[in-house]
């Protein structure tokens, strides 16, 4: 991997690796569709003045219908059902079941990107990086009600839109500038939990919106929506998307490493035996020769 490119992957490993401590962090105080939505609808605005000011333009005729799927996907029914699951599982959990967005996207990558095989290399890698989340969250993978077990459901299909997301960003997307992709996305994927949110969960206005809360939304607002996915679709232009997809098994590993540091919470022995596993997938993945 070249080095811009691998420092953007590095990068987005460690964004993505802290939202899961604001998400959290944000639960406490906020219902899930709506802190999802506020999220969004935030980065959107943030979006369109970057788009404005640097005269990049804005998504035009066909465009739309990569868009309106993809943002469908990606922000109305990924993130919906990650903020809703959340709620019902361990975040050990949640972790594990959205590590599944790896081997998603290596399978998707076969179907829609003909210039990706599936090898045996890629294979490994997957399973590597996958069987490294499980160890280092091993204590964690209970389901006690079914509720909890619907919840595991909704993450698994999370895991799987958003690897179908990001398969036909690569596939059909390249004409697209990064941040008109995602700001397209967001305008077609917000309505439906906008809408959710305000008649389930009820006028944000009367949250409980905490200093706490606040700085969550504006974090995963900024860092973890617009600079983030513009720079997950940079990478996708340039490396294979299992490559990019592989973020999805460090993240977890970094979310532990970080609540360590920040929080002070225990991290047990075993995280080195998994975080070894994770390593190794992506040193697998990384350094493997091309193949002719």
């Amino acid at each position: 991997m070249p080095p811009v490119t691998a420092i953007v992957w590095a990068t987005l490993c460690l964004i993505w690796g802290t939202t899961w401590i604001a998400i959290k962090i944000g639960l406490d105080d906020l219902p899930p569709i709506s802190f999802a939505a506020v999220r969004f609808l935030l980065a959107t605005a943030i979006l369109f003045v970057l788009l404005r000011v640097q005269k990049i333009p804005l998504p035009k005729g066909r465009e739309w219908r990569l868009l309106a799927l993809t943002g469908t996907l990606q922000f109305a029914i990924n993130y919906s059902l990650v903020f809703w699951g959340e709620q019902h599982i361990t975040s050990g959990l949640t972790a594990v079941l959205q590590a599944s967005l790896s081997v998603f996207g290596l399978l998707l990558a076969w179907i829609f990107l003909p210039n990706e095989r599936i090898t045996r290399v890629k294979i490994a890698a997957v399973c590597l990086g996958v069987a490294g989340v499980v160890v280092v969250f091993s204590d964690q993978l209970r389901v006690q009600s079914m509720v909890a077990f619907f919840a595991s459901v909704g993450v698994v299909i999370s895991g799987y839109v958003a690897a179908q997301a990001a398969i036909l960003v690569k596939a059909k997307g390249a004409a697209l500038h990064p941040a008109t992709m995602l700001f397209g996305q967001m305008i077609c994927g917000l309505p439906p939990i906008l809408a959710y949110g305000l008649i389930v969960e009820g006028n944000p206005l009367t949250f409980h919106w905490t200093w706490k809360a606040m700085a969550a939304v504006l974090y995963l607002a900024v860092l973890g929506t617009v600079a983030a996915f513009w720079l997950f679709y940079w990478l996708l232009s340039k490396v294979e998307s299992t490559i990019a997809t592989m973020i999805s098994v460090v993240t977890p590993l970094i979310a532990v490493v970080i609540g360590w540091i920040v929080l002070d919470e225990r991290l047990p022995p075993r995280t080195a035996l998994g975080g070894l596993l994770i390593i190794s997938s992506i040193a697998l993945i990384a350094l493997r020769r091309k193949t002719a």
